[in-house]
Parts: C-alpha cells; sequence; structure tokens
C-alpha cells in the first residue's frame, strides 16, 4: 500500500522539476524540487512505494529526462493517470518507471487515500474497489523490472 498524491490534467516538465533545477548535477540534488510549484511539500512527505495520480495529459511540455528521474529517485512506485504525453511514457520506460493508464481512478481517489497495484495483472485497489489499468506486455514489464531500457539492453549482451 502507498499513498496517493494527486494532481490535475496537463501537468508539464516544468512544473515536475522546473527548469532552474536542470543545472544540478545529479539527480539527487534535483528530487528535493520535485513537484515545487504544485505542492511545495511533495519532495519530502512522499516515501518510497508511494504513488503519482493524474488526470489527463500527464508529462507533457519539454523532452527532459529527469522528469520521471525524480519522481523515481524519490521511490514513486508508479505513476497512473487518465493518460500522459508520449515523451513523458518513453522516457519513464526508459529509466524504469513505471506508467500505468487508468481511466477509472482519478475521480474515485482524493489526495492522501492509500492504494494497492498489481503490476503484472494490471488492477489497481483503493477504496475497497478494483480499477482495471493497462497491463503492461511482458517485454516491457521486463524493462521495467531490470531498471528500464539501457539497463535491459546492457543485460542482453
Amino acid at each position: 500500500m502507498g499513498k496517493i498524491f494527486k494532481f490535475y490534467k496537463d501537468v508539464d516538465t516544468d512544473q515536475i522539476i522546473a527548469s532552474q533545477y536542470l543545472l544540478f548535477p545529479t539527480i539527487d540534488e534535483m528530487k528535493t524540487h520535485t513537484f515545487e510549484s504544485l505542492n511545495s511539500d511533495f519532495a519530502k512527505d512522499v516515501r518510497p512505494g508511494d504513488f503519482v495520480v493524474a488526470d489527463e495529459n500527464f508529462g507533457c511540455g519539454s523532452s527532459r529526462e529527469q522528469a520521471p528521474g525524480v519522481l523515481k529517485a524519490l521511490g514513486v512506485k508508479a505513476v497512473i493517470a487518465k493518460s500522459f504525453a508520449r515523451i513523458f511514457y518513453r522516457n519513464s520506460i526508459n529509466i524504469g518507471m513505471p506508467v500505468i493508464v487508468c481511466k477509472d481512478l482519478y475521480e474515485a481517489v482524493k489526495d492522501g487515500d492509500e492504494m494497492e497495484l498489481d503490476l503484472e495483472n494490471g488492477v489497481i485497489r483503493a477504496n475497497g474497489k478494483e480499477y482495471s489499468c493497462t497491463k503492461l506486455p511482458a517485454k516491457m514489464q521486463e524493462i521495467l523490472d531490470q531498471g528500464g531500457l539501457i539497463a535491459s539492453l546492457n543485460r542482453e549482451e
């Protein structure tokens, strides 16, 4: 079980990690500023195993890989949204950050609720109910399990 941090639609990558923090040399230095303009306490309140739940078009904007990177570095287990910007989705898979499409969850939960994700079966449990979500293909799940695309490719050599 993890806590839900809920965000609205069209959250862009600059709201996830603002461009001025991209000057920091490491993700660990950047992560303390995650969602700073939307929830100034996010980085100190989020715990490993927690979830980000959002409306449509999460991760729109620039193609910065640091946006999913800071979420992963903070221990966010997965981002669940109605839809994702394609580049954010791809960057997330590349670094091993699960991104799950679930059309019905957003309206059914609130910030601070607890949920459980069964990634393998594509099921989310929250507030006593189950929700169907994207069940990732076996190869994509394998990539996530290995820590992302680059880590997966390095293991295949």
